[in-house]
C-alpha cells in the first residue's frame, strides 16, 4: 500500500475530525469510540442525530455507539478481512463502486476483484457470524454514499493480520472513491495525545523524521549533514516486540524506556517480566514510579504536558503548540533536556537552547513539517504535510494523487487468528479500555474521582455464558489462558456477546496481559492483544 504508506503506515487520519461531521455514511470498526475517544465520538453522534448521517458499527461487543447506529455487525473475533471483502464483493457485483476513481486513480483492481470473488455474503456469514443480509445492507449503505468515512482503532490493528485489516479498509475506501474528498477517508483514531507526533519524529525503528526510510541513501545523507555525523545505520532497528525476546535470551543487555509501562501493557506478561528482569541495565524515564520504573536501575523524572513548552501532533495530523502552565515538582526535567544531557555525556553534544530550537531543526530535516514554525502555529495548529512557509497545510490527504501516484489495490485473503478456542479453553477473550481509566493507569489511577468510577478490574460476560459456566454476578472468578491466570470480579452485562469475554487492561493487580497472546503481525510487529482463548472457573 505504498501510495498510502505515509497516512496509514503512521496511523494518521486522511481527513480531519470536523470532516467526519459532513460524511453521508460513517463506518466505525474496532473502536469503542464513546469510551476511548469521547470527544471525537460526539462528532459522530451529532452527525447521526442532527445531520442525517448513516452509521454502521462493526464490533464484537454491543458498545454504546450501537445505540446510534443504523446497522450493527457483530463479527467473530479476528474475522475483519472476511467481512470487509464481503462488502467489496457485494459493491462490485451490484456495480456500486466508483468506476471513474478506480480507472483514473488506482491500479490492481482486477487482482482485488478476483480476491473478493469467493467472499459471498453466505460465505462471509460462515466465517464471521454476521448474517448475509446484514453484509448486503452494509455494502449498499456504504457503496451508495456520496462520502463515506471509515474510523478504526486498535480493534483492527492489534491482530496477527492487523496490516491486512488496514489494507482491506484502504481497498474499500478506494473502491468507492472515498479518498481525497470531504467527509471521506480512512481515519485511524490515535489513543494518546502525541502518539502521532512520536511517529512523525522517527519514533519507529525503520525511519527518520517524516517517515524517511533509514534505507534511503539521500535521506541518510541529509541527516548526516544536519547532525554533523557520518555513517548513520542503513538497517532498521528492532521493534519493541522484538527487543523483549532478545532480552529474555540475553542478546539485549540494556533498555531505556521513556513514557511506557511494559510491565502492565506488554502481551504475555509473565514472559515479558522475565525478559525485562534479565537485563543487565534498565533505565526508565517517566512522570511517576510505574510498575516498570520500580525495578529500574536508574529512573529519570520527567515533566508532564502542563510543565513544558513544545508541540503535540494529534490524530488528525494537526501540529499544535503546548505551553508551560505550572512549575514542575522536584527534579523533574523536560524529556528533551534529559536526552540531550545524556547524549552530551556519551560524547555527542546536543546543545539545544529550548524547544523552539528543536522545532526549527525539525522543520529543516522533515519535508512534511518544513513550513511549520512556532510563529505560524501561535494560535491555530497546521496539518502536515506543510512543505513550505507559505503552504496552508493539508487537512485532507490524497486530494489529487497518492504518494506513489496511483493507489494500489491489494487482493487479500482471510487468515484466522493465531489462537482459537477448543475444549480446554472454550471462551474468547478480547481486551480494551474503559472511559474512566487510561492505559496502564500511570496517571488516572492517581485520581480519587476516577478510581471511584472504575476502581478495579472486571470480567465482562454475557448472561448466557454466566449461566453456562454457573458463575454469579460480582463473584470472584479465575480466568486462565495458556500463558497465565488472574482473578477478577465477574460483571454480567448486555454489552458482552455469547462466547466472548472482555477485560480492561488498566489494572496491574489483575493484568489482562498475563493472558494475552504475544503472536505478532509479521509486517508491523504488533501483538494479537484482541484475540486469545481462555477458561473460567469460580475462585476459591
Amino acid at each position: 500500500m505504498a501510495g498510502l504508506a505515509a497516512a496509514f503506515g503512521s496511523g494518521a487520519m486522511t481527513n480531519t475530525i470536523e470532516d467526519i461531521g459532513v460524511a453521508d455514511v460513517i463506518l466505525v470498526t474496532g473502536s469503542n469510540t464513546t469510551e476511548n475517544h469521547p470527544v471525537l465520538s460526539s462528532v459522530v453522534k451529532r452527525a447521526v442525530r442532527f445531520k442525517g448521517a448513516k452509521l454502521i458499527v462493526v464490533d464484537p461487543r454491543r458498545i454504546k455507539l450501537t445505540g446510534f447506529t443504523n446497522l450493527w455487525l457483530r463479527p467473530n473475533l479476528g474475522a475483519d478481512v472476511a467481512w470487509i471483502n464481503g462488502l467489496m464483493n457485494v459493491i462490485i457485483n451490484e456495480d456500486l463502486y466508483d468506476k471513474k476513481f478506480v480507472e483514473n486513480r488506482t491500479e490492481g483492481f482486477e487482482e482485488l476483484k478476483k480476491a473478493v470473488e469467493k467472499f459471498t455474503p453466505e460465505k462471509v456469514e460462515e466465517i464471521t457470524g454476521i448474517p448475509a443480509r446484514d453484509i448486503i445492507e452494509a455494502a449498499r449503505l456504504y457503496g451508495k454514499a456520496k462520502a463515506g468515512s471509515i474510523l478504526y482503532c486498535m480493534g483492527i490493528t492489534q491482530h496477527t493480520t492487523g496490516t491486512d485489516n488496514v489494507k482491506s479498509l484502504a481497498n474499500l475506501s478506494m473502491l468507492c472513491g472515498n479518498l481525497g474528498i470531504p467527509g471521506g477517508g480512512v481515519n485511524p483514531l490515535r489513543g494518546q495525545n502525541n502518539v502521532q507526533g512520536a511517529c512523525d519524529m522517527g519514533g519507529l525503528p525503520n525511519v527518520f523524521t517524516g517517515y524517511q526510510p533509514v534505507t534511503d541513501f539521500d535521506a541518510r545523507k541529509r541527516m548526516e549533514e544536519a547532525w554533523g555525523v557520518t555513517d548513520l545505520p542503513d538497517k532498521p532497528g528492532l521493534t519493541v516486540t522484538k527487543m523483549i525476546p532478545k532480552a529474555h535470551d540475553g542478546e539485549l543487555k540494556a533498555l531505556y524506556i521513556i513514557g511506557e509501562n511494559p510491565l502492565v501493557s506488554d502481551p504475555d506478561l509473565n514472559h515479558a517480566e522475565k525478559s525485562i528482569k534479565n537485563l543487565d541495565f534498565l533505565v526508565v524515564q517517566d512522570l511517576f514510579l510505574t510498575e516498570t520504573a520500580q525495578i529500574a536501575d536508574v529512573v529519570f523524572p520527567s515533566r508532564c504536558f502542563a510543565e513544558k513548552d513544545g508541540t503535540f501532533s494529534n490524530t488528525e495530523r494537526r501540529v499544535q503548540r503546548i505551553r508551560k502552565a505550572v512549575e514542575p515538582p522536584g527534579e523533574a526535567r523536560d524529556d528533551w533536556a534529559i536526552i540531550c544531557d545524556l547524549s552530551s555525556r556519551m560524547g555527542f553534544p546536543m546543545p539545544y537552547e529550548n524547544s523552539q530550537a528543536i522545532m526549527e531543526e525539525i522543520s529543516r530535516v522533515t519535508p512534511s513539517y518544513a513550513g511549520i514554525t512556532y510563529d505560524r502555529i501561535e494560535h491555530v495548529g497546521l496539518h502536515w504535510p506543510c512543505p513550505s512557509i507559505d503552504h496552508p497545510g493539508t487537512p485532507i490527504l490524497h486530494g489529487e494523487q497518492f504518494t506513489r501516484g496511483k493507489g494500489l489495490f491489494h487482493g487479500i485473503d482471510y487468515i484466522p487468528p493465531d489462537e482459537r478456542v477448543d475444549q480446554d479453553y472454550p471462551v474468547y477473550l478480547t481486551t480494551g479500555r474503559v472511559i474512566y481509566q487510561y492505559h496502564t493507569g500511570t496517571m488516572t489511577r492517581k485520581s480519587e474521582g476516577l478510581n471511584e468510577c472504575a476502581p478495579e478490574c472486571f470480567i465482562e460476560i454475557s448472561p448466557q455464558d454466566a449461566k453456562k459456566y454457573n458463575l454469579d454476578n460480582n463473584s470472584l472468578v479465575n480466568i486462565e489462558s495458556r500463558r497465565g491466570q488472574i482473578k477478577a470480579k465477574l460483571m454480567i452485562s448486555g454489552v458482552a456477546v455469547e462466547g466472548t469475554v472482555f477485560i480492561p487492561f488498566h489494572f496491574a493487580e489483575a493484568a489482562a496481559n498475563r493472558l494475552t497472546n504475544a503472536a505478532l503481525d509479521p509486517v508491523c510487529g504488533i501483538p494479537e492483544y484482541k484475540v486469545c482463548a481462555v477458561k473460567l472457573s469460580k475462585a476459591a
